[in-house]
């Protein structure tokens, strides 16, 4: 099973326009796992930045972090004092990430608290476009049971387009429910990008069942970037992973080191798959589909 590829050994993304609505070229992704300082946000945003233009040096277009990778997972943290411990709106501290994405043309998802305009603290995805500025934010819709007494649940999926890509994105127990994912195929989406805390043990049990079948329910790619090390008293297991369209691991990072995984994303093997696998197509057009489910509650934003 192959894990991380080196930059030297993937070739540069080639124009390849396709029908049928799949996108018209190869997009590298990377997902990345790194060690996280707990509550300080200033010195995991200079880790971000430091993997973001590593990614990008490697030919990366997106770069996914982990669920709540700016502070850690550190619910007692985070609580204790959310000015210091959560992002704040235009929060000065996550200049170091728009930096590194406007300086290398990239796009990064990084997990965060989030202490919204109203005080409310949610668990987040911030996505920095490639022009350093904050495109939006997605809250996290599924909360575990012991966060629900902190934070305030999501209330809109979110789907970002770039360069004919259509992603969807999640956090963590976001990907335990089908219809979470299911909800930005129906979307139009290609890949479902998704920040995360698993632990050792049934966590990476978990994992290794949620993304695999996320990916072949769908017929999408599934990308996890997953914690590493202690945080907010887990364990973590690491293995952050894409997985492709058919459900097969494609790469994978180890269960403990800092390490970036690259992936091109590639409309050929996306549109080849739905050929062979036609599980999203026969759902659309089938009787339970037909009798009404929508795509309620999404937010498009497209990225330059």
């Amino acid at each position: 099973m192959p894990t991380t590829a080196p930059a030297d050994r993937l070739p540069r993304p080639a124009e390849r326009p396709l029908p049928g609505g799949l996108p018209g070229t190869v997009l590298r992704v990377a997902t990345v796992q790194a060690p996280v300082v707990a509550g300080d946000i200033p010195a995991n945003a200079a880790t971000a930045a430091a993997l973001i233009r590593e990614a990008a040096a490697a030919g990366a277009r997106v770069v996914l972090f982990a669920e709540k990778f700016l502070s850690g997972y550190e619910p007692a943290l985070i609580t204790a004092d959310p000015r210091r411990h959560a992002v704040q709106p235009a929060d000065p501290r996550l200049a170091p990430i728009a930096d590194a994405c406007r300086e290398s043309a990239v796009t990064a998802v990084v997990g965060a608290a989030v202490r919204d305009e109203a005080g409310e603290l949610r668990v987040s995805a911030l996505v920095v476009g490639p022009d350093g500025d904050l495109v939006t934010r997605y809250d996290k819709q599924y909360l575990f049971k012991s966060e629900a007494e902190i934070y305030r649940p999501g209330t809109t999926g979110c789907t970002l387009e770039l360069d004919g890509w259509r992603l969807g994105l999640g956090i963590c127990y976001d990907s335990g429910f089908p219809e979470h994912a299911r909800a930005a195929a129906l979307d139009g989406c290609h890949a479902y990008l998704v920040g995360a805390l698993f632990s050792v043990g049934h966590g990476h049990h978990e994992s290794r069942t949620w993304f695999p079948a996320r990916a072949l329910d769908n017929t999408v790619y599934t990308v996890l970037s997953n914690h590493i090390g202690q945080t907010g008293g887990w364990n973590t297991c690491g293995a952050s992973g894409v997985w492709g369209p058919d459900g097969r691991l494609i790469a994978e990072a180890g269960p403990d080191a800092r390490q970036l995984v690259l992936v091109d994303l590639d409309p050929a093997v996306l549109g080849a798959t739905r050929q062979s696998e036609p599980l999203l197509h026969d759902f659309r057009n089938g009787p339970a589909f037909r009798t009404g489910p929508a795509v309620a509650g999404r937010l498009l934003h497209r990225l330059g």
